[in-house]
């Protein structure tokens, strides 16, 4: 089977101007965009949002009839390649997590209602929202075990539990919720999705969680990851997201793409630390000689280029595999990159930080905001070690074991079954003696 993900002449040129665009309007405003806090932030980005749009390039992972393009996941990762360089640039495309994910989720599953309130305000720039499954009392990578409950009342779903790390939850204008409503039902038919406005009533958000990387406090900033309370939180029958039920299965179908989008992110994360790394070298001298000159650097250079590449490969295939063949079939695929990716952002900005020494370290420089951020990728969407663990059994599966444990490869066996094989050969050999 031929592999093709090649980019067309078209599409290379908007992405030659995504990348122009990005550098030029969205990377000088990081350095200021706390200051602005979210309303100036907002009023900054929606200047770009329009020439986005001009371009044709707004909000491009959803149908044409929802105002998107409908690309692939191949152009999609492109796309995300570059605007993963900067935190602040999905905003400016109109792809930012969480509101991405969950458009993709309100236009498969949406009723037309669901839709005309929430969907199109949402793509418009109109609404925001959170996506609220992470429970601190169970664990992420096995969301069976979810304890955030919501019962029958009449016409209605009354919730109640806790969650946390739902992202951007304080600044929402309504939450994804994810919720145990059959809970003798199969493990993976248990949980349902409700739609809830912030401002129900019982939906308590306590806090913006500080993390690794957003140590410090905050409530009510972009990407924040907020705790919430839902106490006796009553919702409408048609707050149902979906068929009751389907919780899992809507969740996979948002993750699948969403890991591809994360991996190509991940690869501009790791261009622009490679970027600084490279630079830093032709001109810091130590020792003698510049850093260029060095081994050990010369060595971080070509494994961090070589990583990069194989990376980015793996993900442009996963995503060709998605488009061509289907979720279901990518699966394994998108297991590899998600901890292939993750390992490949760490080790790249680590290097480009040991590089960089004191300054680095420093906050003079973005490598150690990238470092902390590079950590939680490992975690987020399925922890590493899931998905391993997904890979290793999909591999195995093409195994069995060998009859009577001999090994296929038992040199012993093999020469007893060549000699059996060969007699002839060799009876002429020792003929010939």
């Amino acid at each position: 089977m031929s592999w093709d993900f090649s980019t067309d002449p078209d599409y290379q040129e908007q992405l030659e101007w995504m990348a122009d665009f990005v550098r030029r309007e969205i990377w000088p405003l990081e350095a200021i965009w706390h200051e602005l806090g979210l309303d100036g932030l907002t009023a900054a980005i929606a200047p770009l949002q329009e020439q986005v749009k001009a371009h044709g390039l707004w909000a491009t992972h959803l149908p044409p009839e929802l105002g998107g393009q409908g690309m692939g996941q191949v152009k999609l990762g492109l796309m995300h390649e570059i605007l993963g360089t900067s935190p602040i640039a999905p905003l400016a495309f109109g792809n930012a997590a969480p509101d991405s994910g969950n458009s993709e989720i309100l236009a498969m599953a949406g009723t037309p209602e669901q839709k005309d309130r929430w969907l199109h305000p949402l793509l418009a720039g109109d609404l925001r929202s959170a996506f609220s499954m992470t429970e601190p009392n169970t664990p992420g990578s096995d969301p069976t075990q979810l304890l955030t409950r919501a019962v029958r009342a009449g016409e209605d779903w009354v919730i109640d539990g806790h969650k946390w790390f739902s992202s951007n939850g304080s600044i929402a204008d309504f939450l994804i919720v994810m919720a145990v409503t059959s809970p003798d039902a199969r493990p993976s038919q248990r949980a349902s999705m409700l739609i809830v406005p912030t401002d129900t009533p019982g939906v308590e958000i306590l806090r913006d969680v500080p993390t690794m990387e957003h140590p410090w406090e905050q409530f009510g900033g972009y990407g924040g990851h907020s705790e919430i309370l839902y106490n006796g939180v009553r919702v409408p029958g048609e707050a149902l997201l979906g068929a009751e039920g389907e919780g899992f299965i809507l969740a996979q179908q948002r993750l699948g793409p969403g890991r591809i989008h994360h991996c190509m992110r991940w690869l501009g994360v790791a261009r622009r630390a490679f970027d600084m790394m490279c630079e830093r070298a032709t001109y810091r001298h130590a020792h003698g000689s510049l850093l260029a000159q060095k081994q050990t650097v010369q060595n971080w250079i070509a494994d961090s280029a070589a990583e990069m590449q194989a990376a980015r490969l793996m993900t442009l295939h996963a995503a060709w595999v998605m488009d061509t063949q289907g979720a279901r079939a990518a699966r394994t695929d998108v297991a590899l990159i998600k901890f292939y990716g993750a390992k490949v952002l760490h080790d790249v900005v680590d290097r480009a930080l040991q590089v960089h020494g004191s300054l680095g370290y420093s906050t003079d420089l973005p490598l150690e905001q990238m470092y902390r951020f590079a950590r939680a990728a490992r975690i987020y969407d399925g922890p590493d070690e899931v998905h391993r663990q997904t890979v290793a059994r999909h591999v195995l599966g093409g195994y069995e074991p060998p009859a009577d444990e001999v090994p296929s490869e038992h040199l012993p066996t093999r020469r007893e079954q060549a000699r059996e094989r060969f007699a002839h050969l060799l009876d002429a050999v020792t003929a010939n003696d």
